[in-house]
């Protein structure tokens, strides 16, 4: 039984993309280990920044850092599954807020994991955290 619960509204992903389990993201136990998926997360995330033109390493000296991370997993992955990775951002404050995350098989629909990234911008010129733009919150805090 999980230790943490997460659960995300069905609307608040605004972005998805796929990728395959790979032989090399298989651990001891022959199923997707958990550093391999962390990865594949950073990795849609990445992709979601890019689809919406916003630059992780930011504007102006100003980007985005991870500051936690938490991971609910539901079942295993096995090589060469393809995954869908579901992405949006919610619970906005005034520096920063989460990127939301929901795993499934693209063939089943069975649930792999949910996963929550919090992040803050920073000012990489002051060392600092730093209020969130507002073009930022514009494009996706609008109904959330």
């Amino acid at each position: 039984m999980a230790r943490i619960e997460l659960s995300f509204p069905d609307d608040v992903y605004c972005f998805e993309t796929r990728m395959a389990v790979r032989i090399t993201d298989v651990n001891g136990a022959n199923h997707l280990g958990n550093d391999a998926l962390i990865s594949m997360l950073s990795e849609a995330r990445a992709q979601f920044l890019v689809r919406f033109g916003v630059e992780e390493a930011g504007y102006n000296g100003v980007g985005m850092i991870v500051t936690d991370l938490a991971t609910m997993y539901q079942s295993e992955s096995f090589f060469p599954e393809m995954l869908r990775f579901e992405v949006g951002v919610m619970d906005f404050n005034k520096y920063g807020g989460d990127f939301v995350f929901r795993v499934t098989k693209e063939d089943s629909g069975q649930p792999v994991a949910l996963a929550k990234y919090g992040f803050v911008f920073f000012d990489y010129q002051e060392r600092k955290v730093t209020r969130m733009p507002e073009w930022f919150r514009e494009q996706f805090a609008a109904d959330r």
